[in-house]
């Protein structure tokens, strides 16, 4: 009798390889099993640590399991409160709306009414979009160079990279582009004036990030964001402020624009609003823009009840006071200084950009980068790579790092930078 073959036992890397779609991309820059994380750390099935500066691109500014925030999990699940629920009426959905309002909203001054989307910044975008659409009755969307706002197709439209937009495949339409700059500005009083003069059709809006993550960590200056927002409301087009990565505190403010003291007539919000990473993304709108009929926009999982619960203690718990910002401030400070002193004269460094806790290392081009990303794995750092060129390692750690973790992260990161250039030469 022949004896049975035996199947090899396939590690968990063979298993994605065989079974996951060839579009994954962030396991191929970091090829190991993750199995644990808390805080700042990612732990491997083998035990080893790595600090990470990426948190979930973004959507987990407050770490990894944070505890506060786990525990309003388990109690939502445990007292068999609803989980899913559309956009139907829930004490959880309640209890987030009326925290943001009073925590978040009404302190700043801010009259916006909150639309729950799909689960997904995109999903947000989306929204946004047929909102300025059906408002105006108008096409067109402006949107700038290295932008970045999601991968379905309205969002698409008004993303500026090109291998991005090639994954369409169909063209995309009823956007046009403004250079992210003074450039930029100049086109839209160009644009605009001129299409009332010649009786033209103004853009329903203009979408802008403040700080563009993907594209860079391009920022605009507050006087740059008060010239788009004039121009905006001198000629009645709506102004979309893509939060998406950047609010929930990342740059040193709950909103990303408050600095500038603008106001935008809408706000897409996703990533880390829920606060632990969990699916849930909103457009906050003005009250004259709560134009959509009943269901007109709509998705099965717009009630995330569970997020709505850990959403509703991350704004108790960080929100209630200025405490938690200046913790982000001061943490800026203590990073961008540790930063100029280890990299600027580095060969391979050409520019450091930070507000609050997103830093964008500029290196010579994208290869370079994505080396010292490399590099930084094998030290035990997770970071990305950004920019039209892949040519920005950019830094996102959660804003709850310690100092300690925080320099350690940096230490890191310039021993990656260092190990670079020594194998360049």
């Amino acid at each position: 009798m022949t004896p049975a073959l035996s199947t090899p036992t396939l590690t968990g890397m063979d298993v994605i390889t065989r079974h996951e779609s060839a579009v994954r991309s962030y396991v191929r820059a970091w090829p190991i099993v993750f199995e644990k994380a808390h805080g700042a750390w990612m732990y491997d099935a083998d035990g080893r640590a790595y600090l990470d500066f990426f948190a979930g691109a973004g959507a987990l500014n407050y770490g990894h399991n944070n505890p506060r925030l786990k525990e309003a999990l388990i109690d939502h699940l445990s007292g068999d409160y609803v989980t899913h629920g559309l956009d139907m009426a829930t004490r959880t959905k309640v209890q987030f709306l009326e925290t943001l309002h009073r925590i978040v909203l009404e302190p700043r001054g801010l009259d916006y009414r909150v639309m729950f989307t799909g689960p997904t910044g995109t999903n947000a975008v989306e929204a946004a979009l047929k909102l300025a659409r059906l408002a105006t009755g108008r096409d067109d969307v402006v949107h700038f160079s290295n932008s970045f706002h999601g991968m379905s197709l309205g969002s698409l439209a008004v993303t500026s990279n090109p291998v991005k937009r090639a994954g369409a495949g169909v063209t995309l339409t009823d956007t046009v582009m403004a250079s992210f700059d003074d450039d930029g500005i100049r086109f839209l009083r160009e644009f605009f004036t001129t299409a009332e003069e010649y009786g033209r059709r103004l853009p329903a809006a203009v979408i802008v990030e403040t700080v563009q993550g993907e594209g860079g960590v391009n920022i605009a200056s507050d006087s740059w964001l008060r010239q788009v927002r004039h121009l905006c409301t001198a000629h009645g087009v709506i102004l979309i402020v893509d939060d998406i990565q950047m609010g929930c505190g990342r740059t040193g403010s709950f909103f990303s624009f408050e600095p500038s003291g603008i106001v935008p007539d809408l706000v897409t919000l996703s990533k880390s609003i829920s606060g632990y990473g969990l699916p849930m993304a909103l457009v906050l709108l003005k009250p004259e823009l709560d134009v959509f009929t009943p269901g007109q926009h709509n998705g099965t999982f717009r009630g995330n009840n569970a997020a709505f619960a850990t959403a509703t203690v991350a704004l108790e718990t960080y929100w209630k006071s200025e405490t938690f910002i200046q913790s982000v401030d001061r943490k800026n400070s203590l990073a961008t200084e540790q930063l100029q002193e280890q990299l600027v004269g580095h060969p391979d460094i050409s520019a450091i950009r930070s507000k609050g806790l997103v830093f964008g290392i500029s290196c010579t081009d994208g290869p370079t980068a994505s080396r010292i990303a490399a590099q930084a794995f094998d030290t035990g750092l997770l970071v990305e790579t950004c920019g039209s060129r892949g040519e920005v390692v950019k830094l996102l750690p959660p804003l709850t790092i310690t100092d300690d973790e925080l320099t350690q992260g940096l230490d890191r990161l310039a021993k990656a930078c260092i190990l670079t250039a020594q194998g360049a030469a």
